[in-house]
């Protein structure tokens, strides 16, 4: 590789250089995997947690000696107060946060008439309120700086449902309705909002799930696997970026050709 060719692969590795990004649910899974990869492309990042303090931690610590900038913060996203002291903590320890990444959720799956009012609750809290209550709150500091990014993680069944998952799938259905909206909101002050839709990800709530479970949903994907949190945090990274400065209100699927073949 030739001195030019050198200097241009380091400085498109670090595009986000002087960004501030906010990853909420970043202790694991896709979450901690595009923490990892918005801090590698220059990005100062906070990495939020509601329960594991130690692996967000660890996280912070990892991107530090590899000299990047990052605190790990303590919130319950589906809590505005909690909410409202994350930013002031992230933006205190790193600026005005110019990156949301809303990937904080989590499901509690039972047939909608067995489903109990905590099962909805807790759920559209965490999966559509929160990323409601944290965009409202930064998309206009974004706006007012002309600069911004919201990537949403959604989720397939936001597009097609599931049985046994309706509170997941109406809140992650909003989310996707949020994003096209804020979207036409916020362009003229070329800030996007975008979504990802992942379809069956390895990931640590997924590898809880029974065998002949796994297998009934691998025979759906044509690509013939379940995708890894690399890939997705791959497409929220692209979305983050520069590069995507004319994509918004869109919602990309990455599911390995599942949706295609239904």
């Amino acid at each position: 590789m030739g001195q030019d060719e050198s200097v241009s692969a380091r400085e498109g590795s670090m595009f986000l250089d002087g960004k501030v990004a906010l990853v909420t649910g970043a202790s694991r899974g896709i979450g901690r995997v595009t923490a990892q990869r918005l801090a590698a492309m220059g990005a100062a990042v906070a990495i939020n947690y509601n329960a594991s303090a130690e692996s967000a931690r660890d996280l912070a610590r990892e991107i530090a000696e590899s000299g990047g900038r990052a605190v790990a913060i303590q919130a319950d996203v589906a809590v505005s107060d909690q909410v409202e002291r994350m930013i002031e903590d992230a933006e205190s320890n790193l600026g005005p946060i110019d990156i949301l990444v809303n990937n904080a959720g989590f499901v509690r799956d039972r047939l909608l008439l067995r489903m109990s009012e905590e099962d909805w609750d807790d759920v559209w809290g965490a999966d559509y309120e929160g990323p409601a209550i944290l965009a409202r709150r930064l998309i206009a500091g974004m706006m007012t700086r002309r600069w911004g990014r919201i990537v949403n993680v959604a989720s397939v069944v936001g597009m097609v449902g599931n049985a046994g998952q309706a509170n997941y799938a109406a809140a992650k259905g909003a989310l996707i309705g949020l994003t096209r909206d804020l979207a036409t909101e916020a362009a003229p002050c070329a800030v996007t909002v975008n979504c990802i839709a992942p379809g069956y990800i390895n990931t640590d709530a997924t590898a809880a799930l029974q065998p002949e479970h796994r297998d009934a949903w691998l025979q759906q994907i044509p690509a013939a696997r379940w995708g890894e949190p690399q890939e997705v945090a791959s497409a929220i990274v692209f979305l983050a970026g520069p590069e995507a400065a004319y994509i918004t209100g869109q919602c990309l699927v990455v599911d390995g050709g599942m949706l295609t073949a239904r």
